[in-house]
């Protein structure tokens, strides 16, 4: 015959630690340190809302490096159509834009700068041009709607009453090195 009194023994053990483990149960449920259902539901609204907020802040994250490459490639699609290439593309394009407006380019002067960017070096171009008012007025609008990159630094206008007026002006501009 098998042995009750061990078995009933062990039994009564087990019985005794499920009641423990259910009274330490309901102790942590109803002790100050969990709070109450009503507590509890604005804990995890809270914490909901602080989810929502923190999901708004990263999602501009989100497919960062499908953007890293796709700005990429927009910057180097600018470099190659808004920078020269060569030094001759800059005074070609001034010329063209000095012909276009009846402007005459009398002197022009540039000077490649250092640049701790690589494959894009600033360019400063010191000119001499000479036309009526208007004309000057027209030219320097259209150096800075030019499809390639100019920035006015300065201009300088002199001229007697009757006669040209003549124009110093000094700008920026890139050459692109295709880096």
């Amino acid at each position: 015959m098998p042995d009750l009194g061990n078995s009933r023994r062990k039994l009564k053990i087990a019985i005794g630690t499920m009641l423990a483990a259910d009274v330490v149960a309901v102790a942590v449920l109803f002790s100050p340190l969990v709070g109450s259902a009503d507590s509890r539901k604005m804990q995890l609204n809270l914490l909901r809302a602080e989810l929502t907020r923190k999901t708004r802040e990263v999602e501009p994250l989100r497919g960062m490096d499908k953007k890293i490459v796709l700005a990429k490639k927009q910057i180097s699609g600018f470099y190659k159509d808004r920078f020269a290439a060569q030094d001759s593309d800059l005074l070609d394009e001034l010329g063209k834009v000095a012909t276009a407006n009846g402007v005459r380019m009398h002197q022009v002067k540039y000077k490649e700068e250092d640049t701790e960017i690589s494959g894009v070096v600033p360019v400063e171009i010191d000119g001499s041009f000479s036309g009526d008012y208007l004309q000057l007025v027209r030219f320097i609008n259209a150096l800075e709607r030019s499809k390639l990159f100019f920035a006015v630094d300065s201009v300088d206008l002199a001229g007697e009453s009757a006669g040209p007026v003549k124009l110093q002006i000094t700008m920026h501009s890139y050459l692109w090195l295709g880096a």
